[in-house]
């Protein structure tokens, strides 16, 4: 005899599998163009410890990036202060890649880009225009 599954759980909104969908997934700004990748997510009703609570799941309110790659090579922490977050409001489309509703420069996320094209790329001879 074969055991019936419950029915899931009725859910306002795409219930998406973040470690498939989300987590390291590029994330493009609105004329296509890279800004980062997402190397976690900050939750909305779910509490640390807490069980989940199927009829109640969490709700993404935002992409976290930042500099994680020498806390996954030594241990450690990326103190918060380091971290980036891009709202989920931002967000206009997941497939491959995110796709979000602005402009990658108004984000907090690129300003180490930002800044390294402006005082050291900037400073090299040529490197204020696309080569010809």
């Amino acid at each position: 005899m074969t055991e019936r599954l419950p029915p899931a759980p009725g859910v306002a909104g795409r219930v998406v599998d973040a470690r498939l969908s989300l987590l390291d997934r590029q994330v493009l700004d609105i004329d296509g163009e890279p800004v980062t990748a997402v190397d976690d997510l900050e939750l909305a009703g779910l509490q640390a410890g807490e069980r989940l609570d199927e009829r109640r799941p969490p709700t993404i309110t935002a992409l976290i990036s930042g500099p994680i790659l020498t806390t996954r090579l030594f241990g450690g922490r990326t103190p918060p202060s380091r971290l980036h977050r891009i709202a989920w409001s931002q967000v206009a489309e997941v497939g491959t890649v995110l796709k979000l509703r602005v402009k990658g420069d108004t984000l907090e996320v690129t300003w180490f880009e930002r800044w390294l094209s402006r005082n050291v790329v900037g400073r090299i001879p040529g490197g204020r225009h696309d080569p010809e």
